[in-house]
Formats: C-alpha cells, sequence, structure tokens
C-alpha cells in the first residue's frame, strides 16, 4: 500500500526551521510538497554558515542547514512581490489541499498570501500558519527564533543548574516542537475536512508547543502551585534515580523510581548485600534521609568498573531502567536506533548515500514514503508549472522573463 498522504499536495512557504520541519514530516507521510522560494536568494536558511561554529557547505555548493530542513520536497521560485504571481499562485492553490507558512501575518496580508485571500481560491484549503508568539496579543507581529521562546517560557531557567549563567543546548528543540504541533495540527483539520467536508485556519506558535512540551512542569505550578526543583545529583532524594560516573569516565543513568521495589535486587548487582539490611536504607523515605552517603556509596561502587560492563551486570536484571549517557557519535552508532530505522540512508544526488534521522514511527500497512534530496533552488519549477498549473514552456519562459519565477 502507498503511504498515508500520498495524494495530499502542501504548498510550503517557510523559512529557517520550524515550518520547514514540519512539511519534511508531511513529505515522510507521502504527501507532495512544493516548496516556494524567493526567486534570487531562496530560504534565507540556505545561506546559514557558521552555525554553532560549524561550517554550513557540503559539496556542490549544498548547505547542511537546509538539506536538514527541507529533504522530501521539490522546490520552485516565486516572486510573491511581483504582481503576475498572484496568478501562478493562485492556480497553484487551486490545486492543492494545504498552505504552510511561518511568514509573520502582516507579510503576508502585504503580499496578498493571507487566509481571507487563499481560502477565495480554494475554500477547502488547510492554511496552517505558524508564528512565534500566537496570533493574538501584542507580541503576536514580533520576530523570534528558537533560542527567544526558549528563554521566555522558562525551558532555560529550567535546564541551567543553580547559581550557573543561562545555559541552553544547541539541539533547536523549541524549533524541532513546534515544528511536530504544526504537521500534527494539519493531519488533524485534514481529517476535519474529510469528516465534515470543512477547510480551514490552523494556527500554532513557538511559545505555545514550547509551553506544551514543558506541560508538566508548567501544570506543577498551575496546579499544586510548586516548582519542580533543579536536579542536584549530590543530594537526589532517590539516589536509585540518578547518575554515576564509571571508571572510564562515562555516566550510567538509572531509572529505579520504585526503589523500595528494587532495594533488594539492586544490592544484590552491585554485590553489596551487606547494604540490603543496613537500618541506614530500609526503606525509600530512609534512603532519603541519608542520601548523601549512599549517593557517596555508590559513587566508590559504580567508579570500579567501566560503563560496558555495568551494562551488562544490569542487563543481567530485566526489571532495571538503565542506559549510559551517552554523545550524538555513540548514539549514531547505537544498534537499536539502526534496527527500528531511527538512523536511515537514501541515495544523495550530491553528496552520494546519506544518513540521516529518520522518521520515528512506523505504519505497518500504510509506511513512510521514501525519503530524497532537498531541491536546489527552483528545480521543479517548470515541473510543477507544467504538471499542476497547466503553463506551457513558453509561458513559463514569459513568467521566467518578468521576474515572477
Amino acid at each position: 500500500m502507498s503511504a498515508p498522504l500520498k495524494g495530499i499536495r502542501v504548498l510550503d512557504w517557510t523559512v529557517y526551521q520550524q515550518g520547514p520541519v514540519s512539511t519534511v514530516m508531511l513529505g515522510d507521510l507521502g504527501a507532495e510538497v512544493i516548496k516556494i522560494e524567493e526567486r534570487e536568494v531562496g530560504d534565507l536558511s540556505r545561506q546559514v554558515s557558521g552555525w554553532m561554529g560549524l561550517p554550513a557547505d557540503l559539496s556542490e555548493g549544498r548547505n547542511f542547514y537546509f538539506e536538514n530542513n527541507n529533504y522530501n520536497k521539490k522546490g520552485i521560485t516565486l516572486d510573491l512581490k511581483n504582481e503576475g504571481a498572484r496568478e501562478v499562485l493562485r492556480r497553484l492553490v487551486e490545486h492543492s489541499d494545504v498552505f504552510v507558512l511561518n511568514i509573520r501575518q502582516e507579510v503576508a496580508q502585504k503580499l496578498g498570501v493571507d487566509y481571507e485571500t487563499l481560502r477565495g481560491y480554494n475554500p477547502q484549503l488547510i492554511y496552517a500558519q505558524a508564528s512565534g508568539y500566537g496570533p493574538e496579543g501584542e507580541d503576536t507581529n514580533r520576530p523570534t527564533i528558537d533560542p527567544m521562546v526558549a528563554a521566555r517560557c522558562g525551558i532555560i531557567a529550567s535546564l541551567t543548574p543553580a547559581g550557573m549563567p543561562p545555559h541552553y543546548p544547541n539541539l533547536a528543540i523549541v524549533d524541532q516542537i513546534g515544528a511536530t504541533i504544526l504537521s500534527y495540527s494539519i493531519l488533524a483539520a485534514l481529517i476535519a475536512r474529510e469528516r465534515h467536508g470543512v477547510g480551514q485556519r490552523v494556527d500554532t506558535s513557538l511559545l505555545g508547543s514550547a509551553l506544551w512540551l514543558q506541560a508538566m512542569h508548567v501544570n506543577t505550578h498551575l496546579l499544586l502551585d510548586k516548582d519542580l526543583s533543579r536536579s542536584n545529583r549530590e543530594r537526589a532524594a532517590n539516589p536509585l534515580y540518578s547518575y554515576y560516573k564509571c571508571a572510564d569516565d562515562q555516566w550510567m543513568s538509572l531509572g529505579l523510581i520504585d526503589s523500595d521495589r528494587y532495594w533488594s535486587r539492586f544490592c544484590q548487582a552491585l554485590n553489596m548485600a551487606e547494604l540490603e539490611h543496613d537500618p541506614r536504607f530500609l526503606s525509600a523515605e530512609s534512603r532519603a534521609k541519608n542520601r548523601e552517603e549512599l549517593i557517596e556509596i555508590l559513587d566508590t561502587t559504580f567508579a570500579q568498573k567501566p560503563a560496558g560492563e555495568w551494562t551488562e551486570v544490569l542487563k543481567g536484571y530485566p526489571e532495571f531502567m538503565f542506559d549510559p549517557v551517552n554523545t550524538v557519535p555513540d548514539v549514531i552508532r547505537d544498534p537499536q536506533a539502526r534496527a527500528n530505522g531511527y538512523i536511515r540512508e537514501f541515495p544523495h544526488p550530491s553528496l552520494g548515500t546519506v544518513s540521516m534521522v529518520g522518521a520515528p514511527f512506523r505504519l505497518e500497512k500504510t509506511p513512510a514514503a521514501a525519503p530524497f534530496a532537498a531541491p536546489t533552488l527552483g528545480q521543479h519549477t517548470d515541473e510543477v508549472l507544467q504538471g499542476i498549473c497547466g503553463y506551457t514552456s513558453a509561458e513559463i519562459a514569459g513568467l521566467r522573463g518578468a521576474g515572477v519565477v
């Protein structure tokens, strides 16, 4: 059977990461995604270099950041500041299911790419607007990027150890969850259209998505008026739910949340039978009271073997939850990740066979579509305008001469 979104056409007028990654996800599900870029420079993410101190250029002028955020797509150029582009856009919208943008709404209105205009071309259209701060309020038209929202919504404060300057890892996690929520909302709107026959506008934002990402922490404040304290390993209330450095300086993460359930077998695994009935550590309550002593003992114990040996020891107890604290190079070699296709390979026209993060799901009857490389600037303009909009080669040449495409 074909991928679940085969036959769905998505117009992608997005830049940088939040919007583009969302349409990558729709492409994974088999949607035909057509990325619309400004005709001369394209998506500004093509110009990103030195990102996080890394060189961005790949071979043949390819850009790492753009490739990461725009595979699974066809690419066209269209100068929406040119009056002639309105007719091209109209034809595209008439033959599409979804229009996705993360351009500020005031810009969309100025260029005639607002919801009211586009739904006039296609009342069944799903118009998906991704913003920084949401469609309402005084900040609705403020520009922003991932780290700004991470700062505003409390994520940076939560990730920074007490007493340290603000710290935020280079993971773009707000953009990634923003993309996920955007694609999730588009899927919901497509189902609603199928069931109820309605097109509609969909609004998501980085701020709303970031709040959802940390919902447990935020709801702890809302419902209990309490803060989830930042972890302090040396004073962990449950020493069996913490981290320990091994002989090779790699850390081991333990997740034995119900410590009373695991205590006896844990002492057996670590060859510390004498601790099992030690009055200081008989219960979760007593272990919490005497946690600093127990943590010191466990620090000494874990330091006696490398992480690989501890992994084999702990695997002998199937009920234990644990894992080594891996680096990203460790993860991409992880046979479990490879076995499930979470790291996948596909052919690239410029780079040969490449490996990238794969779809994080499996659909038995309608599997994800095979990935393909991000487009070069305007690569599919002629194909799309001929095949979808019905323009002839001569008409496309005229549009190109007029600076429309």
